[in-house]
């Protein structure tokens, strides 16, 4: 691994440190490199004078009519109604005893305060999950998952989200009192976990493993952080910073403190946020450590979990990327959502400390994702043992699992990445998740969710074969373990914040939709305002308004899925530069009252996988701009499995209204096989036999909202 540097700084490396580097006189010896010597063999050097900054919803206002419908529905229907759930008011879901729980423990500290010899019954802490006998007449107990709190930090920080850019007086009221019902349950000393405060505080830190105590507070920080920012009450902020002060308080490398880390990650990057709002290097050294310390040997959750010599599998340790150090790891591994968290994480902290060795392991763990587990539709984490990777190019369809929440944290990775370095490979990801996986997770009418996202559905096999008993063909209402209903709330409601990032004289578009964003310029404040067709046509409109002239540099991702792209507005009497670099168009010039066209092509694409993606031999996925397509029963009757495409069919597009909802359907010519049925199971081959079909692709995220049937995405071809 590379050690930190910074500009002018030597380096020793090693041939193992950079096994991409074709060097082989390296294989056996060290050498001194300059950044300058490393640039010339391809590799891509840190360098904090590079770094790109986001810019916040406080400059961004998002104009487009496809994402302002999204951002409607979460703030009219998925706020109000997952407040609901989490009060466990929706008939025939699933409770949650998200806000029963912090009631109840705010109860114990009422009572604790009024009555000094107050003693608090002590319950079980060993469950994971804990139901009442009567989900309608719950006890003063501890009720749900052991990070049940974190659905409710979720939902705060989308409805912070929503209030900056909506103010909403009746709103901000709900969520007031929401912060004081979840504040009364925070200890004298800062601890704030309703599991252990009910059930048995002395437990408290004794399982960092299992009971996700630092994954809440992460959770809690960025609701906390989120909601400051857009209404400038610290109410909930305080609350957040105390408990990572209770945590650095008991957690940490000093001695007589525990040496532990988050069993679940998101504290890492929530710290790294807390960080940068609060200016307290407190909370950037309790983060790093956390980054620092996980797969140190001895392993710690082997401390709080002994086992004997025989029993120690590395799958124990790969389960919570602890398998290694973090700068040792370079392929993917464990709970995929748990993963990607840990390499946002990591991406914070590399751009925080100019620390090389952790770019380093972020790259090579984004390429081990997106070039060897990564579904079509951005889906990670193919097996639902473990909700997990699994190995390289196993891909299956009708099992995926492909968790909501595993897509959302490749979101948050890409745009880490962004910021220490415009590729438009990180941006490519980040549209492919939020055009298939995101959209896909929830309903069109907003009040039913997925949690895993499968490639291929027969509902009979759904609910008949226990290996598929994970995949859903209908979205749910809710569910126990509800981690991905509120993470798509806050994640659509914040969408403007991922469209660029900017540096002292470049502003970059890594997303194209409608917004207007400001920028102040040296002498001038800019106006940006861009137009776009997407995601169902690629026509793009970028007007900038200066209030004096002003010479900046306008970065415009050029999107994988474009093979060219026309570009009108500049011509040689502006003086403008243009550069392609890394996938963007970097245009430099004088700006004063400019607009510039670019189309890019939605042409419809034939999509073939890699030969050692077994599932996919013989099969092809249709794809036009950003969106991923598939088959659905509705429209191309049962038995999908017997469809064929034909890769030089002529394809035609066409609006199509599905729940209410208008969308670019597909349509081309092709075969159904037709039925070989005989007295025998089985019987000697005859040519196969197709009748012409017209096949109809619908949007992936637009399945499963007309009832319930077949879905796939990759057809015979």
């Amino acid at each position: 691994m590379l050690p930190p540097f910074f500009p002018d700084q030597d380096l020793t490396i090693s041939y193992m440190d950079l096994p991409f580097l074709s060097i082989p006189k390296m294989a056996r010896n060290r050498y001194h490199f300059r950044k300058e010597q490393l640039r010339k063999e391809g590799f891509c050097v840190m360098d904090g004078k590079n770094f790109s900054n986001g810019v916040g919803l406080d400059r961004v206002q998002v104009t487009d009519a496809f994402w302002k419908k999204e951002i409607g529905l979460v703030r009219d229907t998925v706020i109000p109604y997952q407040w609901e759930a989490l009060n466990d008011r929706v008939a025939d879901a699933q409770p949650s005893y998200c806000m029963h729980n912090f009631k109840v423990a705010g109860a114990i500290n009422q009572k604790r305060a009024q009555q000094a010899d107050y003693v608090q019954p002590v319950y079980t802490t060993n469950g994971f999950c804990v139901w009442p006998e009567d989900p309608k007449m719950p006890e003063q107990k501890f009720y749900g998952f052991v990070f049940q709190d974190s659905d409710f930090a979720k939902w705060i920080e989308a409805v912070a989200y929503i209030l900056h850019q909506y103010p909403d007086p009746e709103l901000e009221a709900v969520a007031d009192e929401a912060i004081e019902t979840v504040c009364r349950a925070q200890q004298p000393d800062g601890y704030l976990d309703t599991f252990y405060i009910i059930n048995d505080i002395s437990k408290r830190f004794t399982n960092l493993r299992d009971h996700h105590e630092l994954y809440c507070l992460g959770h809690l920080i960025e609701g906390a952080v989120a909601y400051y920012r857009a209404t400038g009450k610290n109410r909930l902020l305080e609350a957040a910073c105390r408990y990572a002060d209770c945590v650095a308080a008991h957690i940490g490398s000093e001695e007589g403190r525990l040496r532990g880390y988050p069993g679940h990650e998101i504290a890492e990057m929530a710290l790294a946020k807390l960080y940068e709002v609060t200016g307290e290097e407190k909370y950037r050294d309790l983060g790093l450590y956390f980054v620092n310390e996980r797969g140190r040997r001895p392993y710690y959750f082997d401390t709080e979990h002994p086992v004997s010599a025989d029993q120690q599998e590395e799958l124990r340790y790969q389960y919570h990327q602890a398998h290694l150090p973090v700068r040792e790891q370079s392929e993917a591994m464990g709970h995929a959502v748990r993963a990607v968290y840990l390499y946002s994480g990591m991406a914070d902290f590399a751009r925080l400390t100019s620390d090389e060795a952790l770019w380093t392991a972020c790259e090579q763990l984004w390429d081990d994702i997106t070039r060897t587990k990564m579904y079509i539709t951005g889906g990670i984490g193919g097996t639902h043992i473990g909700e997990a990777f699994s190995f390289a190019y196993d891909l299956p369809n009708d099992t995926a699992y492909a968790e909501t929440c595993a897509s959302i944290g490749m979101i948050f990775f890409a745009q880490r990445m962004l910021r220490m370095r415009p590729d438009s490979k990180y941006a490519d990801v980040m549209e492919r998740e939020l055009y298939n996986i995101v959209l896909g997770g929830m309903g069109l009418e907003g009040t039913s969710f997925f949690y895993v996202n499968p490639l291929e559905v027969v509902p009979e096999a759904c609910h008949k074969d226990s290996r598929k008993e994970h995949v859903k063909p209908v979205r749910q209402k809710w569910f126990g373990c509800a981690c991905c209903p509120p993470n798509l709330a806050r994640l659509i409601s914040s969408i403007g914040s991922y469209v660029f990032t900017e540096t002292d004289d470049t502003v970059f578009v890594h997303l194209y939709m409608g917004v207007r964003m400001e920028r102040q310029l040296q002498s001038a404040m800019a106006k940006i305002e861009i137009q776009s067709g997407f995601p169902w046509n690629g026509n793009v409109s970028i007007r900038v308004e200066c209030g004096a002239p002003e010479t900046f540099t306008i970065a415009l991702r050029i999107p994988d899925w474009c093979a060219e792209y026309r570009i009108t507005g500049i011509d040689d009497a502006d003086s403008a530069s243009r550069e392609e670099k890394n996938g963007y168009l970097y245009i430099t010039k004088t700006w004063a009252s400019d607009t510039i066209q670019i189309e890019f092509p939605m042409e419809v694409q034939v999509i073939e996988a890699d030969s050692r993606v077994r599932e996919t031999i013989g099969k092809a996925a249709v794809q036009r701009g950003p969106i991923v397509y598939c088959l659905e029963e509705a429209d191309n009757g049962k038995d999908l499995h017997l469809l064929k495409m034909d890769g030089n069919a002529r394809f035609e597009t066409q609006e199509q209204q599905i729940a209410g909802e208008s969308v670019t359907i597909i349509r081309a010519q092709g075969w159904r096989q037709q039925k070989v049925q005989g007295q025998k199971l089985y019987f000697a081959h005859t040519n196969t036999a197709y009748e012409p079909v017209s096949l109809t692709w619908i949007p992936y995220y637009a399945w499963a909202n007309r009832g319930e049937g077949e879905m796939q995405v990759w057809t015979r071809i």
